[in-house]
């Protein structure tokens, strides 16, 4: 009797082991760059297909590549703003769409390429709109703007192709700049807000309240959409951490460096409290800390000091841009992050070509199986 009861007990084991096991597997599935859903898309009807798309494109904005991800991102948005997310999700749509009718590669459409750089516009048109929410003429910008993006897109991809560099967010800081040059705040049908820049004085002086600082390092990674609620940013780093929890932590990392540069150089405490001070450093860090670099010491330190520059930078453009009422959007981050993936060195040996670019751990074990394929190489020649 006491081996027929231990027998039971060895089987209920393996049983809550393996269903364990399932349920572990069933997650990871979830995660990353969920290759395997591409694959079972192709039967599946164009709606269904444009849908999975347009979510990839989604999180192209925080440099991720996960359509489930994408849709904890869209109710972060509607969660903040249904009119915000409603902007978002036509811009994403008009730009994916412009892409299909245009002919372009299929293999950037399918992984959103073509759908962030809208949505970015449209989301931007929509904050620095003072119509208010609903107001539905802003919709013509929003899919003229989202349209454009594809063009730009296409046409600076053949230019960067040749450095092996990403088009990145070009076309929507070059789309979101000419948007309000053309309209001003004053404007009878698109007027904007006037943009203040970081370094205006701040009638507080500088003296700072520390638990508002640090709640603007999370505001720091939703305000990557535009996105200034507490609870909404913290739902977008949680769609981060389901496709890669060391990019997320690089993001909330670069986030707390540009918080600080922000308060070294005493910006208007409202950036620091909004997180407005710390997105593009979160940019900077993510773009280098095993996203096109393998993740090592070496390039985590290099993620550092990206997003230094990313947000010192970024303090920079903003008070040159705002005199003329033009805010500097993601251009620190974007232009600091192509510099860096020109390097040469030691660092650019750590490089992924842009093309093979996936989530930070998986670029962590294909690179410790080239090398070690490599080593394999050299014994067997030796």
């Amino acid at each position: 009797m006491w081996t027929e009861t231990k027998t039971e007990m060895e089987e209920v084991g393996r049983s809550r082991a393996s269903l364990g096991h399932r349920v572990l597997n069933t997650l990871l599935l979830c995660t990353g760059d969920m290759e395997h859903l591409n694959k079972y898309m192709q039967d599946k009807s164009f709606v269904l297909q444009l849908a999975v798309w347009g979510l990839r494109g989604v999180t192209r904005v925080i440099l991720a590549n996960n359509p489930l991800s994408g849709a904890l991102i869209m109710a972060a948005l509607y969660w903040a703003s249904p009119w915000q997310g409603l902007l978002g999700t036509v811009g994403t749509l008009v730009s994916t769409l412009t892409a299909v009718i245009m002919g372009q590669d299929r293999a950037e459409v399918s992984g959103g390429h073509h759908g962030f750089n809208g949505m970015l516009v449209s989301l931007l048109m929509g904050v620095f709109s003072s119509a208010g929410d609903w107001y539905w003429w802003l919709l013509l910008p929003v899919c003229f703007g989202s349209v454009t993006c594809v063009f730009l897109f296409s046409g600076l991809s053949s230019l960067l192709v040749h450095w092996d560099l990403p088009v990145a967010v070009f076309p929507f800081n070059i789309i979101i700049i000419l948007y309000l040059l053309c309209t001003g705040p004053d404007n009878p049908y698109f007027p904007h807000h006037r943009i203040v820049p970081p370094g205006a004085l701040d009638p507080n002086g500088t003296d700072v309240i520390v638990l508002e600082m640090v709640r603007g390092v999370p505001l720091g990674v939703g305000q990557i959409f535009a996105c200034g609620g507490m609870g909404p940013s913290l739902l977008i780093l949680g769609a981060l951490v389901l496709y890669s929890p060391l990019l997320a932590a690089h993001a909330l990392l670069g986030s707390a460096v540009g918080t600080l540069a922000g308060l070294s150089m005493t910006v208007h405490h409202g950036y620091l409290y909004s997180g407005l001070s710390g997105f593009n450093g979160a940019l900077g860090c993510m773009a280098v800390g095993g996203l096109f670099f393998t993740f090592s010491w070496r390039t985590h330190l290099f993620a550092i000091a990206s997003a230094f520059l990313s947000a010192y930078a970024d303090i920079a453009l903003g008070n040159l841009l705002g005199t003329v009422g033009l805010p500097a959007c993601s251009w620190a981050a974007t232009l600091t992050a192509t510099l860096m993936l020109m390097l040469t060195g030691s660092l650019a040996e750590n490089r992924i070509p842009t093309g093979q670019v996936m989530a930070p751990e998986h670029n962590l074990h294909s690179r410790s199986l080239w090398a070690a394929a490599k080593i394999t190489d050299r014994e067997s020649t030796a």
